[in-house]
């Protein structure tokens, strides 16, 4: 889930910590990928006449052909992506995960009344709902990017938090994933849409925490509890209090405490035995291997591995996959020649990227119109 309506009160009161770019403005940029919701996402999009895709044995192959094309996508623009794995749950989370199973139950029992009748869109709606990560996707997921170069980490509790420990290392210069609570976790940037469909077009939203801070004039530990009463994954959040309600009284109170002392509690009954300390506690020293102590590194590409796994284990055409591991090396390759220094380095910021091309543009212009009109030669642009 992540948290509640964050994505909406962002685009509301902190728009200008939000930007929207294209993916090859990431080039040279290493990026930690919450590597369940990709799988998560690629198991619901790429599908067959609505259901996961499958190989003649009637395994499902939907996660590791969404993970190495959209992968190579990444790659192929520049970017260089790091999957990190789930560990084990927290206690605390034990409750969300009972209420999914539930939710999992009502969606089994509406599926089999959509089958009765007959509802096609019913049935693949419910059918999308029952969709789960399992080890064994998870599992094949690892081997796959290890044999297209691709480090793989696995986090001894939540992705989301190793991600963000890794981003504050300066392993990483953001999280990939759709779940909001990265940015509770502290990463210094968020960024949306890395991994969805290239059909559908939409662009990297990319979430600067220190901007939001800023312009929601909190600190680290408000916007933790601003984000606990909005509802996260950990514990409940009081009832009739929305996100704009819990960021004014965040604003007013500072704190969870002073608004528990303050509000108007037969109007915004507190749940009971509310563990919100606790959440809080999650937030800011979650579970995970300090960054120091990853050895990140980008392996070569095993083309033979890749053939011997994805198509005489799993069924892939050959001609694909010989194909898409040609794209990884000359991707690579070309990355590497385009600029060596930031491969294996962090990479100046899009935006920096863009002015300092603009301002190349304009300078390459200018020295144009001087060598027509007969004055000084051509301005080379100085080297990234």
């Amino acid at each position: 889930m992540g948290i509640s309506n964050l994505a909406k009160l962002l685009a509301e009161r902190a728009p200008s910590a939000i930007k929207e770019n294209e993916m090859k403005l990431y080039f040279g940029r290493k990026v930690a990928i919450d590597a369940s919701m990709s799988i998560y996402q690629f198991l619901i999009a790429v599908r067959q006449d609505g259901n996961v895709l499958t190989n003649e044995a009637g395994e499902v192959t939907s996660h590791l052909m969404g993970t190495f094309y959209r992968t190579i996508r990444m790659i192929e623009s520049g970017l260089k992506p790091i999957y990190v794995f789930d560990g084990k749950p927290p206690e605390m989370k034990s409750k969300e995960l009972s209420k999914r199973t539930e939710r999992r139950e009502e969606a089994e029992a509406a599926l089999k009344k959509a089958e009765e009748e007959g509802n096609v869109e019913e049935i693949n709606k419910f059918n999308r709902r029952l969709v789960k990560v399992t080890k064994e996707h998870n599992e094949e997921c690892k081997k796959l990017l290890n044999l297209m170069g691709v480090p793989v980490v696995s986090a001894p509790c939540e992705a989301e938090a190793q991600c963000a420990e890794i981003v504050k290392a300066g392993k990483a210069y953001a999280i990939g994933t759709e779940d909001m609570d990265g940015l509770t976790f502290g990463s210094t940037f968020l960024l949306r849409h890395l991994t969805a469909s290239e059909s559908r077009k939409l662009p990297i939203r990319e979430y600067s925490y220190n901007k939001i801070l800023e312009e929601l004039q909190l600190n680290k530990e408000e916007f933790i509890d601003l984000c606990i009463l909005m509802g996260c994954d950990y514990c409940e959040s009081i009832k009739g209090i929305g996100p704009k309600k819990a960021l004014d009284l965040i604003t007013q109170y500072r704190c969870i405490e002073k608004i528990v002392e303050n509000i108007d509690k037969s109007k915004y009954p507190l749940p009971e035995n509310w563990l919100y300390q606790e959440a809080r506690r999650l937030f800011v020293t979650p579970d995970v291997t300090p960054g120091d102590q990853l050895d990140i590194k980008f392996p070569d590409v095993d083309e033979e591995g890749l053939v011997q796994f994805m198509v005489n284990e799993k069924g892939f055409s050959e001609d694909r996959i010989r194909n898409g591991a040609k794209k990884l090396l000359k991707a690579k390759q070309g990355t590497q020649q385009g600029r060596l220094d930031s491969f294996f380095k962090a990479a100046p910021s899009p935006l920096q990227n863009s002015k300092k091309a603009k301002n190349e543009k304009i300078d390459s212009k200018s020295a144009l119109k001087k060598v027509k009109s007969g004055g000084v030669t051509k301005k080379t642009p100085k080297k990234r």
